[in-house]
C-alpha cells in the first residue's frame, strides 16, 4: 500500500472539518424541555366539582305573616342576631284582639249559663227520684211519677247541649287567638336577618298561588353551614356518602378546610347549554370554620375518593395518552417515549405501578413544539430536578 503524501492529508483534514462543522450548524436544535423525578408519594384518586358551589347555611327561612295586612311594629334590623321565638314583627291587630275579647266574654256567658242548667238538671234528677219514691210507697200516682222522669231527662238534656255551648265558646277563643297569632311574625330558630322586605305602616300580602312574592323576612341559620356543589354525573358515579373532601374558598385564598359527604343527590340535573351535573352537599369538620364563613360564599370542593401513600409518582400534566411519558436521557440528552402501568391518578400526580424507576427524568411540558419520541433537547435548569 502506498502511503499518501503529506500534501494530499492537508487538504482531506480541511473536508473532515468542514464535513464535521456543516453537520453540526444544519443539525436540529434541542428542544427544551422541563423535567421532573420519578419519585415516591402520596397519590389520591379524587373528583371536583364542574362548577363553583356554594356554602349555604343548613336552614334559612323566608318569612311572611300567614295574612295580609300592615306593619305595625318592625322589631328587628337587618344583620341582627335573634332567638328562637323573639318577635319580628307585628301587623295591626286591633280588631282581631277586640274578636278575642268577644269570644271570651261569650264563653263566661255560655259557662254561666250551663252552670244554671245543670244546676236545674241536678234538682229536676233528685225531684224524680222523690217522685218515684212516693210513687212506690202509693203516696203519689204513677202519672205524676213518670212526669217527674221526663222532666229530669229534659233538663239533663239541656245540661248536656249548654254543655256544648260552652265548648263551642272555647272552641271560638281558640280559633280568635290562632287568627291573632298570625298576624305575629316570630323566629322559628336562632339567626342573623339577613333581609328585610318593608317598613313601619306598610302593607303585606301572602303569595296568591303559583305567584311569587319577597318574603318580609328572611333569616339565616349561621351556626351551621355546608357546601352544594355540581358534580358530573360521570363522577357523581364515584362518590359515596361519608368520603372526606377538601374545600377552597374564594375568599379565604389558598387556605383549606376539611369536610365529608353528607348528601348525594336523587338525580341528575339538566340545565340547558350545561353538562348534567349531581349536587353533592359536603358538611364542614371543623366546628372552629363555621363562624368564619358567610351564607353565599363561593366554594370548591375536592372529593377524595382513594388514597396511596409512599408509591412512585410522576406529575400527571406528563403523561401522554393515559400511559406514556417522555424521559430525558442526560447521558444522550435524547427523548424517549416510554410506556408505563399507571394506577391511581389525579390533576396533580398520577401512580406508577410498573414501567418507570425512581429517579428517572421525565418530561412535564409534553405539549411544547418539537417534544417527539428520540428528539435532541437540553433541560431549562442544567441542574435538572
Amino acid at each position: 500500500m502506498r502511503l499518501l503524501r503529506p500534501r494530499y492529508l492537508i487538504p482531506l483534514s480541511i473536508l473532515a472539518a468542514a464535513a464535521a462543522l456543516t453537520f453540526w450548524l444544519t443539525r436540529p436544535n434541542p428542544v427544551i424541555v422541563s423535567v421532573k423525578p420519578v419519585a415516591s408519594g402520596l397519590v389520591e384518586a379524587t373528583v371536583s366539582n364542574t362548577r363553583a358551589g356554594t356554602v349555604k347555611a343548613c336552614r334559612r327561612a323566608k318569612l311572611s305573616p300567614g295574612i295580609g295586612g300592615q306593619i305595625e311594629r318592625l322589631d328587628v334590623h337587618k344583620g341582627e342576631h335573634v332567638t328562637p321565638g323573639q318577635t319580628l314583627l307585628s301587623l295591626w291587630n286591633a280588631d282581631l284582639k277586640a274578636q278575642l275579647e268577644l269570644a271570651r266574654a261569650d264563653e263566661r256567658v255560655s259557662s254561666a249559663q250551663a252552670r244554671s242548667v245543670c244546676l236545674q238538671a241536678a234538682a229536676a234528677a233528685r225531684e224524680a227520684a222523690r217522685q218515684t219514691t212516693l210513687h212506690r210507697r202509693g203516696m203519689v200516682s204513677a202519672e205524676q211519677a213518670d212526669k217527674a222522669e221526663s222532666a229530669a231527662q229534659a233538663r239533663a238534656a239541656d245540661c248536656a247541649a249548654a254543655r256544648a255551648g260552652e265548648q263551642a265558646a272555647a272552641a271560638r277563643i281558640l280559633l280568635a287567638q290562632a287568627n291573632l297569632a298570625r298576624t305575629v311574625l316570630t323566629a322559628p330558630f336562632a339567626g342573623v336577618v339577613a333581609e328585610i322586605n318593608g317598613e313601619v305602616n306598610e302593607y303585606v300580602t301572602p303569595s296568591p298561588p303559583g305567584i311569587p312574592t319577597p318574603p318580609v323576612i328572611d333569616l339565616i341559620d349561621n351556626g351551621c353551614f355546608y357546601v352544594a356543589a355540581p358534580i358530573d354525573e360521570v363522577d357523581a358515579a364515584k362518590v359515596r356518602v361519608g368520603l372526606p373532601v377538601r374545600i377552597t374558598l374564594d375568599a379565604f385564598g389558598k387556605r383549606r378546610f376539611t369536610g365529608t359527604v353528607s348528601r348525594i343527590g336523587a338525580y341528575v340535573l339538566d340545565l340547558e347549554k350545561q353538562a348534567r351535573t349531581v349536587d353533592v352537599d359536603v358538611r364542614f369538620a371543623r366546628g372552629d370554620d363555621i363562624g368564619q364563613l358567610l351564607a353565599g360564599y363561593s366554594a370548591d370542593v375536592e372529593i377524595i375518593l382513594q388514597s396511596r401513600e409512599n408509591v412512585l409518582r410522576v406529575p400527571t400534566e406528563a403523561v401522554v395518552n393515559g400511559d406514556q411519558v417522555y424521559l430525558y436521557d442526560a447521558a444522550t440528552h435524547t427523548l424517549h417515549l416510554t410506556r408505563f402501568e399507571p394506577g391511581i391518578a389525579n390533576w396533580a400526580w398520577t401512580q406508577v405501578r410498573a414501567g418507570l424507576k425512581a429517579g428517572e427524568q421525565v418530561v412535564t411540558n409534553v405539549d411544547r413544539k418539537g417534544v417527539e419520541d428520540g428528539a435532541h433537547a437540553r433541560t431549562e435548569d442544567v441542574n435538572a430536578r
